[in-house]
């Protein structure tokens, strides 16, 4: 089988890609595939570190404003047509898989007016412009939340697959949790929040424990905090102007970045986070309970959509980030941490949108296009 895969920008849209790629080289060793992207993204770091070949296209994402510079992406992105077609043309793949961003416009039209089977897959409960415009042109779109087939119009075929993720759940023994806690210089006797808000961080979520740690806050809990790399070090002089070690802060661990995240998303109580697909999905999978802050100010509000689906079966609760500060985010987490059936109702009402076998349902809907 001969694949190429679109995907480009966040790991958001790459690493779906990543993951459809590996399960059709474990199904087939013999497949070749390629993904396309831009000079920009992500991609760039992601698709050669796991060993595939990147070619490159002029994409991007358009305003409606009338301005030259936006007129010379619109230029280059027209161009970026041409040198999909010529990829594909090319390469002769069996199939073509967009898996989100702009990228997929250039790539899945030319695929299709080339006569190539195409399928998208959309990770958030809002589809993107992307899979809206594309509809009508693509064979098969794959869904992570049922919540998105009914704002899908014109589609020929919409399949519910989620969307597939690295982390799984895990059940660990009492003395394995123990280990996990106690490496983290925390008690396995209180309850534990995790706080993260992806690689860079959320400054938000970030603001609000600043202030939670000033004001000793956190009696009645303790907390794992990924800050995001690029803002520790700010962090760490913040808190030093009030005296403050960030290494030595009682009942928080502080980290710039979280290696182990399987490990420790399975043994804490209450998650913390901003809601993107992927985040969604993983908290989903793991049945936990969670606070989600959406990040505002992206397309079609989509991380809220996405937040609003653990919300309404009673599995998460959401601040919105201009409402986020330190007392809000205290008192819900303590509204979760402070009773035990709470944390328990919650994570069982948010394994009720778990997906299980992603990959296997996706390669499935491959091989039916694969004839």
């Amino acid at each position: 089988m001969k694949v190429i895969i679109a995907a480009a920008g966040t790991a958001g849209h790459i690493n779906p890609g990543l993951a459809i790629a590996n399960k059709i080289k474990q199904e087939d060793n013999n497949s070749e595939i390629i993904f396309i992207g831009t000079s920009r993204g992500l991609e760039n770091d992601l698709v050669p570190r796991a060993g595939y070949e990147l070619k490159r296209i002029d994409a991007y994402g358009l305003s409606k404003k009338i301005s030259i510079d936006n007129l010379k992406k619109l230029y280059k992105t027209v161009r970026g047509f041409s040198q999909a077609k010529k990829i594909i043309k090319e390469f002769r793949p069996d199939i073509v898989i967009g898996t989100g961003g702009y990228i997929c416009g250039a790539v899945i039209s030319s695929a299709h007016k080339l006569g190539v089977p195409t399928m998208l897959h959309e990770s958030n409960a809002f589809p993107g412009k992307a899979v809206k415009m594309l509809a009508k042109k693509t064979n098969t779109i794959l869904v992570s939340f049922e919540d998105a087939i009914s704002r899908i119009k014109g589609s020929l075929n919409i399949v519910y697959t989620g969307t597939p993720v690295k982390i799984a759940k895990k059940e660990y023994s009492f003395e394995e949790k123990k280990r996990i806690i106690e490496e983290l210089g925390l008690n396995i006797s209180e309850p534990i929040v995790l706080a993260f808000g992806g690689s860079q961080g959320a400054k938000r979520i970030n603001d609000a424990i600043i202030k939670i740690i000033e004001k000793n806050l956190n009696k009645n809990y303790q907390m794992v905090w990924a800050t995001g790399s690029k803002q520790f070090d700010v962090i760490k002089e913040e808190l030093q102007k009030n005296k403050i070690n960030i290494n030595n802060i009682s009942k928080i661990k502080v980290l710039p970045y979280i290696y182990n995240m399987e490990e420790i998303m399975n043994i804490v109580d209450v998650i913390v986070a901003r809601s993107g697909a992927m985040t969604i999905t993983e908290i989903s999978n793991l049945g936990k309970s969670s606070i989600l802050v959406p990040l505002p100010n992206v397309s079609h509000n989509h991380q809220f959509h996405n937040a609003k689906v653990l919300e309404k079966i009673g599995a998460a609760k959401i601040i919105l980030d201009d409402e986020m500060e330190e007392n809000k985010l205290n008192n819900r987490i303590e509204e979760i941490i402070l009773h035990k059936n709470k944390i328990k109702e919650m994570g069982e009402n948010a394994l009720k949108v778990s997906t299980k076998d992603s990959e296997e349902k996706i390669y499935k809907e491959i091989k039916k296009l694969v004839k």
